[in-house]
């Protein structure tokens, strides 16, 4: 349950404005958490989810027309961030590997999205001069992709732990008390 609502979490993240607070969403660290913590054939729900947000922002927010193969990178990329938390965080939950999970995530989205924006044309010209100028300018994106996933995926994995350790104090307390 506590996935779903998370994915749920992350959906409003996106569809609530955020002016000034670019790319500032709980879908990457939603999308770790729900790969470790859900089977892979439940891995396309959130992807059904996210497709049809990215379907509303662009026709209804945006105001463009919906072309799906340009959201093929992008939803390549939900799976693979499901994925990671599968294969990261999903038999072992560490501080470290949440850590490398938020750094993971989030760094592969920046390559992979801003290597598709350079290599489909139209933007920024195919030079090395223009795949560079795609990426400082991607650059605030990408940070605050990383702060948000950070926050989210600390809060999601800690958070339970914290609870775990409060609530067992107690009991040990009262255990060395008899």
């Amino acid at each position: 349950m506590p996935a779903y609502l998370l994915l749920l979490v992350a959906v409003l993240s996106r569809l609530i404005p955020h002016a000034g607070w670019l790319n500032f969403t709980a879908v990457g660290g939603a999308l770790l958490y729900f790969g470790a913590r859900r089977s892979w054939r439940e891995m396309l729900a959130p992807l059904a989810v996210l497709m049809a947000t990215d379907y509303y922002l662009t026709v209804y927010a945006y105001h463009y027309s919906f072309r799906w193969h340009g959201y093929v990178t992008t939803w390549a990329w939900y799976l693979a961030a499901m994925a990671l938390g599968q294969i990261l965080l999903r038999t072992r939950t560490t501080f470290i590997r949440v850590a490398a999970g938020a750094l993971l995530g989030p760094t592969s989205f920046f390559v992979l999205s801003n290597y598709a924006v350079w290599a489909a044309g139209g933007m920024y010209p195919r030079t090395l001069g223009g795949l560079g100028a795609c990426f400082v300018a991607a650059l605030p994106f990408y940070r605050n992709d990383l702060i948000s996933t950070a926050i989210v995926a600390g809060l999601a994995f800690g958070v339970p732990v914290l609870v775990r350790r409060l609530s067992a104090a107690p009991a040990q307390e009262a255990l060395a008390g008899k």
